[in-house]
């Protein structure tokens, strides 16, 4: 094999609405990803005469409950095949934030080894190897803004481009998925993000009036800085905010960059911030 090195997305939810429990256990849900291409992890693939994973990230797991460790687990006890290589993970992405970074990485690793030891999966088995990792994974396996229906593995591909820079925040709480489902009701209502979309560009004060995250009340409720960053953001010019998926990040798309810097600037220095430039 040889050396490879990987930038792993992350991604925000235009919306997220859970709309009922499954039989399964988990919950029928409808959103729109959008991947932030500028702020992502980055993995490295080396030869190695056996298994090796290291992390540079005091945060996430380094031994087999990391999704990395996982993907390449289910790789080779799906191909049967002993995958001797060394991944190094750098991460950039906030763990736990509701960006995607764990599942990100989940999907480069089987997108990766795939091509690197020639397993010749398709892309509907690594997608259905996804869906067994995370309900995300599978989008990360494509990576275009899609609307996710189901556990969010059954995506639609949609024609958006998201011209305006978008401040990302995340106060570094961490906020398990599990617990997030385990305190959100269904409400069966469906959000159509379609009508949210003019020739590939998004209709801000529609959205204003109409997307919601279901999962805000409960984040908010239980930590009050998550809901005061979204307030802070719109006192300072967002054209829309949201807290993407279960939490405990917050974005804002503003209409230049200037304004998104000036919103930045108001931030808590020990938060995590990013602006995603799509002129850069």
């Amino acid at each position: 094999m040889k050396y490879m090195e990987v930038k792993t997305p992350a991604k925000i939810n235009i919306g997220l609405k859970i709309l009922s429990k499954r039989t399964d256990g988990f919950h029928n849900l409808s959103t729109l990803f959008y991947p932030i291409n500028d702020l992502y992890d980055v993995l490295t693939f080396e030869p190695s005469n056996r298994f090796e994973f290291f992390c540079d990230s005091e945060s996430a797991p380094k031994d087999d409950s990391n999704l990395v460790v996982k993907a390449k687990d289910l790789l080779s006890a799906t191909t049967g095949s002993t995958l001797n290589v060394r991944i190094t993970l750098e991460k950039r992405i906030p763990s736990q934030a509701g960006l995607g970074g764990g599942s990100s990485d989940a999907a480069a690793v089987l997108k990766s080894l795939n091509e690197l030891f020639r397993l010749e999966l398709n892309h509907q088995q690594l997608m259905d190897l996804a869906l067994q990792l995370g309900s995300d994974v599978p989008f990360f396996i494509g990576l275009s803004p899609s609307i996710g229906e189901s556990r969010g593995e059954i995506l639609h591909k949609i024609n958006l481009h998201i011209e305006e820079p978008i401040l990302i925040v995340n106060p570094m709480i961490n906020i398990s998925t599990k617990e997030a489902f385990q305190n959100v009701a269904g409400h069966g209502i469906l959000i159509e993000y379609n009508n949210f979309v003019i020739n590939g560009h998004l209709n801000y004060a529609k959205m204003r009036e109409e997307v919601q995250n279901d999962f805000e009340d409960y984040a908010f409720g239980k930590y009050s800085e998550i809901g005061n960053i979204k307030s802070l953001l719109y006192e300072n010019g967002a054209l829309f905010s949201l807290m993407s998926g279960s939490g405990s990040t917050v974005y804002a798309m503003f209409s230049n960059l200037e304004s998104a810097i000036l919103a930045a600037q108001k931030i808590p220095p020990e938060y995590f911030v990013f602006i995603s430039n799509p002129h850069e």
